[in-house]
């Protein structure tokens, strides 16, 4: 599967946004009660939708299943014009009855479909291992039908070049955060 530019970009910052979610400032999990927090902020929450859509896809952890991987997979390769109707996936996932009630005020508004896509490819990726947790999970495998003729696997390079520039986009992220007048996360 290839994940589109857009979602390859949004997975770094959603990812960044849950890790600056779940922990305080003493190292306790507050994940819980910070979401908690999150979804009763809905209606400053709505601004934000189509700007930093990952800061607010935060707030449907835990309350989407996906019935229906193919579907999940084909969204993901998806740039963000690109998007079907919300309607369109609903046989592919199910939303818990708080989610329902999130995402029935989030498709009121103009943005709200392209919005609900979103979030549920962010939260299907979050739930998801990456290829790179896979690789090293099957690092026990033998390799070596993967190799050019100099014994190199021509994926390092790839990956090498998509983590240079997925870290670069991570950094990008945090200059705008500081912008913004967030404290830069170490």
């Amino acid at each position: 599967m290839t994940i589109s530019p857009f979602f390859l970009e949004l997975r770094s910052a959603y990812q960044s946004e849950m890790d600056d979610l779940t922990f305080d400032s003493e190292g306790r999990d507050v994940l819980r009660q910070r979401l908690v927090e999150k979804r009763k902020e809905l209606g400053f929450l709505l601004q934000m939708i189509e700007l930093s859509p990952e800061m607010v896809a935060v707030i449907f952890h835990q309350g989407m299943t996906f019935r229906r991987a193919a579907v999940m997979e084909h969204l993901l390769t998806l740039e963000s014009d690109e998007f079907p109707e919300w309607d369109a996936l609903s046989d592919a996932i199910e939303l818990t009855g708080w989610a329902e009630d999130l995402a029935r005020l989030i498709l009121a508004e103009p943005m709200g479909s392209w919005f609900m896509c979103i979030a549920a490819a962010l939260q299907y990726m979050y739930n998801k291992p990456d290829a790179s947790q896979r690789a090293k999970q099957d690092g026990d495998e033998d390799d070596t039908e993967d190799q050019d003729e100099n014994g190199d696997d021509p994926r390092d390079e790839l990956d090498s070049d998509d983590e240079e520039e997925a870290r670069a986009r991570e950094e990008a992220g945090a200059d705008w955060m500081v912008e913004q007048g967030f404290d830069r996360k170490d």
